[in-house]
């Protein structure tokens, strides 16, 4: 007698009763030979081990590119470490105290490839109270630098800091970096760096701000001595 309420077998109680019975395969080793499968790189029907295999050579082939972008980063992060240690020299050799804002900006521009650098630096000793560094700086801009507790990056829209540089009208990005005595987000800020580009995206929202945090931190110390 036959039961009418019996469901039809479907692909998934296939694919369970195989994934829960392991040897399967073991007591028909045979089915496995005979199984074709179709290939992702032509219209050609190719063996399970074939398959197998092509896909296994695919994921060395991803790792291959994974290990590829490590040693690359790697290298580029020693790049970017021997630059940064080379300004960060620079900074200790400049015996004018004076001098030191332009300076500093002059070997971001060289070391790291920056278009245009500003600094400003206010709350400074009373010798250096009238250099171009320590005026032009507006309330608001300063109580703006101390709000932010990491360095800024994105679209130009109109920054007063964005005046300090020599050619604002170029600057279709930015990086804004506050000075600060201690940790870079404690304490109001005594000062600001700013990093432009013409190129929209150099200074993107979404890049990562941990270098130009040191970049930040180095700074700030270097420029302490105007204080």
């Amino acid at each position: 007698m036959n039961n009418t309420n019996t469901q039809p077998l479907t692909e998934d109680d296939i694919a369970n009763y195989l994934a829960n019975t392991p040897d399967f395969f073991e007591r028909h080793a045979e089915l496995l030979a005979t199984v074709q499968l179709s290939s992702p790189h032509s219209s050609r029907a190719v063996s399970l081990q074939e398959r197998q295999a092509g896909m296994l050579r695919e994921k060395i082939k991803a790792l291959e590119h994974r290990i590829m972008d490590m040693i690359r980063h790697g290298s580029e992060n020693v790049v970017l470490s021997d630059k940064l240690m080379a300004w960060a020299g620079s900074l200790f050799r400049v015996a004018d105290p004076m001098t030191l804002p332009a300076q500093m900006a002059d070997q971001i521009e060289q070391q790291f490839s920056v278009p245009q650098v500003a600094i400003k630096v206010w709350d400074v000793a009373a010798q250096f109270a009238q250099t171009e560094f320590a005026q032009g700086v507006s309330d608001d801009a300063k109580v703006f630098a101390s709000s932010l507790m990491e360095p800024f990056c994105g679209v130009n829209t109109g920054f007063e800091a964005a005046r300090w540089l020599a050619e604002p009208m170029t600057a279709s990005s930015l990086a804004l970096l506050p000075l600060r005595d201690g940790p870079l987000h404690s304490g109001p800020a005594f000062g600001l760096l700013v990093l432009a580009s013409p190129d929209v995206q150099r200074f993107n929202s979404t890049i990562g701000t941990d270098f130009l945090a040191r970049i930040a931190e180095l700074a700030s110390a270097a420029l302490s001595r105007l204080r």
